[in-house]
């Protein structure tokens, strides 16, 4: 993924990222914060306008000796001084707010497309994007930062050239001299002196500095895959110390570290060619404009005023012309940024890829059914069937069989598939409502906060109250933890495998769903546990449809059903094995 291949797309260019903010419901309190912000660069830009007028009179008067002229000075200067700050303190304030604002606005609003349509799902499935969660939570900080700062730079920037442009025309005067004989005479040549300076600067600045944009982008990604590795460590941690995985971890943490210091390198490469010809431009500034003015100032066409003011000019007029130069290292990291943004927004866009049609009722029912592997192997799946609220179906199948991916493709998460299939779909519904489907994967997700939270996930725990709750857990042999639902702690760190299972059952005995996938729920659960908990699912859920997949002969007694998937695929009925359990 480079820095700087990205196609032509108008509805994922730059100023598709940029555009959408200015012209949102946030429009009218963002542009009065940016015309502030614009309105305090113009008064900075005159308060420098006027510091230059001051530089000819406070150095004629040191050069006359005058003391009253150089303590009134003083207080100008001291005036000028307060008003600078003031503003300068004022404009930071206001463009920084704004920043914060056009951020939020960008995040909630990525935020929304990524979790969409479980985009963010499709993204980790098919490993189409690298490290989303730095895209979202600093490439968009920096989009905001940068393009503020690179903006409204370039219009102080502009502003400054026209405004001390005038000054160095008229303070420079004409340079005479004579060429193989011949007179010859410059207007206001301090002017393209300064000109001709800053665009040499900027060309040679672009020629030693051109690589990096492309090796910021490529820094960004190293970083980020580092940090995610870490993170990834420290949440699996016991895991890996079971393992013993201690060494082998810190060997593919030096791995990656390495690409960090690899391009690294790179970074280290291009900026020292930038530092270097960016120094070499800024100390010949110093004394470069008293070089060129030096002729005229000897032959006496001015005071010494007037050539420190000379002075403040061009430097003020070749600051503005090298506004590249200045910025290069920003519009660097702003460009890979963009790069990296226009990549994620095209992502998010892409439609799924699918032959499956998908449909809502008040059923499970598939027709024509195929689902085949990423590689478009066929898996042997029923081809037609419809389970009714109140039933309970066993998948069952050899390891790998596609027992799981069938629970995928009715939840509409897998691509490789064809037919139709009809699925109650959940949506917002007020409290107490029962969710119309919910799936137990195997390895339950327990987001970290108060135990409430995690219990009631994905509802909101206002909707159940602590009562409920209470009674769940015990009915899933969590009374250990009855007393610290409102505890907030790293439960996914802190809970067994098992007890995630557990309390998985326990939402769904909370959540009341219409339709309850389970997909080797109790894995990880002993026999006479795992029978309790379907005892429960049985005796609370009597109209809820349960469709488990399970490997264990123990959970048959508790359906009527039976889908079969692999060489043997089909539908059967479980009555006479039930009854033989029981």
């Amino acid at each position: 993924m480079g820095g700087a291949a990205l196609p032509r797309d108008k509805a994922h260019g730059t100023w598709a990222l940029i555009r959408p903010f200015w012209f949102s419901e946030q429009r009218h309190r963002a542009r009065a914060m940016l015309a502030l912000v614009v309105l305090l660069n113009l008064a900075i830009v005159y308060v420098n306008v006027r510091i230059n007028s001051w530089f000819a009179a406070f150095y004629d008067a040191i050069e006359k000796h005058d003391f009253p002229a150089f303590k009134h000075l003083l207080l100008v200067f001291t005036v000028l001084a307060v008003f600078f700050i003031l503003m300068s303190t004022a404009q930071i304030y206001v463009r920084q707010g704004l920043e914060f604002r056009w951020r939020q606005w960008l995040t909630d609003v990525y935020m929304a497309r990524w979790l969409r349509s479980d985009t963010y799902y499709r993204l980790e499935r098919d490993h189409t994007l690298d490290n989303p969660d730095q895209r979202i939570a600093e490439d968009l900080r920096s989009l905001a930062s940068n393009s503020l700062a690179l903006s409204l730079d370039l219009l102080s920037t502009v502003v400054t050239f026209f405004s001390f442009v005038t000054i160095l025309w008229v303070l420079s005067g004409t340079l005479s001299f004579t060429l193989f004989g011949h007179g010859a005479s410059i207007p206001g040549y301090m002017v393209w002196v300064a000109i001709v300076y800053a665009v040499v600067g900027s060309w040679v600045i672009q020629k030693v500095s051109g690589g990096l944009i492309g090796v910021n982008y490529r820094q960004q990604r190293v970083e980020a895959d580092f940090r995610v590795l870490l993170v990834r460590l420290r949440q699996n941690a016991e895991q890996i110390a079971f393992y013993d995985g201690g060494n082998i971890e810190g060997a593919r943490a030096r791995v990656a570290f390495g690409a960090i210091r690899a391009n690294w390198r790179e970074v280290m490469r291009y900026t020292k060619r930038l530092m270097l010809a960016s120094s070499i431009y800024a100390q010949a500034a110093l004394i470069f404009p008293l070089m060129a003015a030096a002729p005229r100032y000897f032959a006496g066409a001015f005071t010494i005023g007037v050539l420190m003011r000379l002075s403040d000019a061009f430097g003020q007029v070749s600051t503005a012309c090298s506004w590249f130069i200045n910025s290069y290292s920003t519009l660097a990291d702003w460009r890979a940024t963009v790069n990296r943004l226009r990549e994620f927004s095209r992502r998010l866009d892409e439609p799924e890829a699918s032959a499956l049609r998908l449909s809502t009722g008040a059923e499970v029912r598939a027709a024509a059914l195929e689902v085949s592997r990423p590689d478009g192997r066929p898996l042997a799946v029923p081809t037609d069937f419809t389970i009714q609220p109140g039933e309970r179906w066993l998948v069952r199948g050899p390891s790998g069989s596609g027992k799981s991916t069938l629970l995928r493709t009715l939840a509409g998460l897998w691509p490789y598939a064809g037919g139709e299939v009809t699925m109650p779909r959940n949506e917002a519904g007020a409290a107490g409502q029962a969710r119309l489907a919910l799936f137990l994967p195997q390895v339950s997700y327990v987001p970290d906060g108060d135990l409430k939270d995690a219990l009631c996930y994905p509802d909101d725990p206002q909707n159940h109250d602590d009562a409920d709750c209470a009674r769940v857990l015990r009915d899933c042999h969590l009374e250990e933890y009855v007393d610290q639902l409102h505890a907030r702690e790293a439960w996914s760190l802190r809970l067994s495998p098992g007890e995630k299972q557990r309390l998985s059952f326990a939402r769904a005995l909370l959540l009341k769903p219409a339709f309850l996938f389970l997909d080797e729920a109790t894995s990880s659960l002993d026999g006479d546990t795992e029978s309790a908990l379907y005892e429960a699912l049985v005796r609370q859920l009597p109209h809820s449809a349960i469709i488990s997949v399970a490997h264990r002969d123990t959970v048959a007694r508790f359906h009527t059903r039976e889908l079969r998937v692999g060489p043997r695929a089909g539908l059967g009925n479980l009555t006479g094995m039930a009854h033989a359990a029981a």
